[in-house]
Parts: structure tokens; sequence; C-alpha cells
């Protein structure tokens, strides 16, 4: 009886055994599967992504030439063609993954060049919208590059917290008064007086918003009816919004 419970106990090793080998190459083949899956996913709407992008490309060429070249000039139609040849040959520019500066120079050295072979002064106003499609195709790329980023900052991204930075970031600093209060104490502290003729606030309005900046650990207060002063996080806040600026003035 011992030895035929010895031998089904091994036999059923032998079974989980096999059975645990099965799984883990079903495992491996559905893994692979899903991977090989996933990327022809990715190669297909990769594709349908360029032809939109080249499409829109085209139409916004035709659009912008039609709507924007002078109308009664009689060297319409030989400019448009050739500045419809000029945009359209930099869809390889814009699909591109990197673009020297030196490349984009050359562009608008080009552009400079058909100019000097223009006849007319009223010609400038065509060259100048030629410019500007120009410009928006430089924007596509900038757009294109940022859904390259990579996925350890789309991670990051992913993870803010919508609520807390709402609450205690956006909320607080969407008033201008209370960025100008957070502002004025980078460098000192601040009576309420001070904070009164800074921001054109009296009694319980400035009040109000000393409390939204006080709630979210932005400033504290030294002591009772004391100088308001700002907190490391209120700083560092504000050194993100310093970058945040250089963005903007950088667009």
């Amino acid at each position: 009886m011992e030895k035929m419970e010895e031998i089904y106990n091994n036999n059923k090793l032998g079974i989980d055994a096999k059975l645990d080998s099965i799984h883990k190459d079903l495992k491996r083949l559905m893994e692979r599967s899903n991977q090989e899956y996933l990327d022809l996913m990715l190669v297909n709407l990769k594709k349908e992504f360029l032809n939109s992008i080249n499409s829109y490309i085209s139409d916004d060429v035709e659009t912008g030439l039609e709507m924007g070249m002078v109308e009664d000039c009689k060297m319409k139609d030989t400019c448009k063609s050739r500045f419809t040849n000029y945009l359209l040959n930099n869809e390889e520019l814009i699909l591109g993954n990197n673009i020297p500066s030196h490349i984009i120079d050359d562009k608008r050295a080009e552009l400079a060049q058909i100019r000097k072979e223009a006849p007319f002064e009223v010609c400038d106003n065509c060259f100048s919208m030629v410019n500007s499609l120009f410009d928006k195709q430089l924007g596509l790329v900038s757009s294109i590059k940022t859904y390259s980023t990579d996925n350890e900052k789309r991670t990051e991204i992913a993870e803010i917290s919508d609520e807390d930075i709402v609450k205690t970031v956006l909320e607080p600093l969407s008033n201008k008064q209370r960025l100008q209060i957070l502002k004025s104490m980078a460098s000192e502290t601040r009576t309420f007086s001070s904070l009164s003729e800074l921001t054109g606030l009296r009694g319980g309005n400035l009040l109000f918003h000393l409390q939204k900046l006080l709630e979210n650990d932005l400033i504290i207060q030294r002591h009772d009816r004391g100088d308001y002063m700002i907190t490391k996080k209120g700083f560092n806040l504000l050194l993100v919004l310093v970058d945040v600026n250089k963005l903007l003035e950088n667009e």
C-alpha cells in the first residue's frame, strides 16, 4: 500500500512538473504573441500618424497659399508652384527625429534667395505668408517631438496627483494678488500693511488671500499679528515658475 502511494505521489509530482513546464511555455508564447501584436499595432499606428501628418501638411500649404497670396498678381501661379515645392519638400524635415539648426538656416536662406529674384514690392506680402507657414511647420516639429518624450518622463507625468497639485499649488497661485504676495516675500518678510499697499487689498479681502497661502504652507506668520514670511515650499514653487516663465518667453 505504501509502495502504491509512493508511486502515486511520484507520478503526481511528475505530472505537476510537466503541467508547470507547459504553463510556462504557454505563458512565454502568449507574451511573445502579445508583444508581436503590440509591435504590429505600433507600426500601423505610426503609419497612420505619418499619413495624417502628410495630409495635414499638404492641405495646410494649399489652403494657406490660396488664402494668403496676392490675388490679382500676374505671377501668382508661378510663385504658388514654387512656394508649394518649397513647403512640401519640408515633409521629410518635419518627420525626421532630429533637425540640425543649420538645416533650418539653410531653408530660410533658400526662401530669402527666392525673394531676391521676385520683381515686385508687393511680393513681401506673399513671402511673409510663406515664412509664417514655414514657422508653423517648425511648430509641428516641436509637437511631434513632444509626443516622442521618453517613457520615464511620461511615467512621471502620469504619476502627478491631480487633486493635490490643484488644491495645494494651482488654486493658491491662480490669483494675481496671491502670486504678488508670494513673490514679494522671496527676499524679505512682509507686514500686513506693506502687503496691503502692494496689492491694493484691505482688511478682510487681504486676509482671505493670506489665509489661502497659509493653509497650503506657502507662507507662515511668525507670531500673532507678526510679519509674514515665505516657506521653503513656497520658495521652491517660485523657482518652478521661473522655469515656466522662461519657457513662455522662448515660445
